[in-house]
Order: C-alpha cells, then sequence, then structure tokens
C-alpha cells in the first residue's frame, strides 16, 4: 500500500551507467484510463525516462522497478520556482514604484529582479538535484 504523502511509479530499467539509472515509466492522464478514450482525443500516455542516482548495484537493464518521490518536496519546488519569484517581482515592484513613483520603471525593475534569481538558482543545481531526487525499489512479485 503507497503512502499517501508520496507519489509512486512503476517503471523498468532502460540503462545503468556509473551509479545513474534510467527508468522508464509511462505517464498516463486520466483521460488515458478512461473506457471512452477512444471517443474522444484527450487520452494522453508518454513515455518518459528518469535519472535516479544510485551505487548500490543490485539493478540490472530491464528489471521492473517503482520509482517514489516525497510529495512535500513538489511543493518546496513550487515555491523555489513560481511562488518566491512572484513575492520577490511584487516587493520590488512595490518599493521601486514607492521610491522612484514612476511605473515603467518599476516594472522594468522588478522584472530585471528574475534573471539573477534564476542565475543564482542555477548555482545550487546540484544540491537541489540531490534534494529533488526519486528513490528507487524493486519491485516483489510473489
Amino acid at each position: 500500500m503507497s503512502n499517501p504523502k508520496q507519489i509512486d511509479h512503476e517503471g523498468t530499467i532502460l540503462e545503468i551507467e556509473d551509479g545513474k539509472i534510467t527508468v522508464g515509466i509511462v505517464n498516463v492522464s486520466a483521460c488515458a484510463g478512461c473506457h471512452a478514450k477512444g471517443a474522444c482525443t484527450m487520452s494522453d500516455m508518454k513515455e518518459k525516462s528518469i535519472d535516479v542516482i544510485d551505487y548500490s548495484n543490485k539493478y540490472s537493464v530491464g528489471e521492473k522497478v517503482k520509482l517514489t518521490y516525497q510529495e512535500s518536496l513538489g511543493w518546496f519546488a513550487l515555491i523555489l520556482a513560481y511562488v518566491l519569484p512572484f513575492v520577490l517581482v511584487l516587493l520590488v515592484l512595490f518599493i521601486a514604484t514607492t521610491i522612484t513613483n514612476d511605473e515603467l520603471i518599476s516594472g522594468l525593475l522588478s522584472l530585471a529582479v528574475l534573471p539573477p534569481y534564476y542565475i543564482i538558482l542555477s548555482f545550487f543545481k546540484g544540491r537541489l538535484k540531490k534534494t529533488f531526487s526519486f528513490t528507487i525499489e524493486k519491485i516483489v512479485n510473489i
């Protein structure tokens, strides 16, 4: 039984190289499981590959595995990518409007804050990759 605070996907190992395991999963929308999916154009199935770092050497290519991702990390990613920059833009906009009393300069300054924010975020890419990672486990067939 799966934990409601985590997201699980079943997949197949496609490649193993230097501790990096590439797992292929089929991402299925809700419409793809519908009995009437052939009658509409909403059905959507996409095959994706996900990289997982694992140095245990206990997996082999072609093996069925389960990938697990903590739901709380998704919220943290949402905050870093969308909420924090939005708040930063609004904060700079209000401060710049108060100081300059010019909407054009305030708007440009508030948008000019975004490239440095995302550049700084990119410097932490290695650390964020470790934080936002899937865990892998074998699927035991009974």
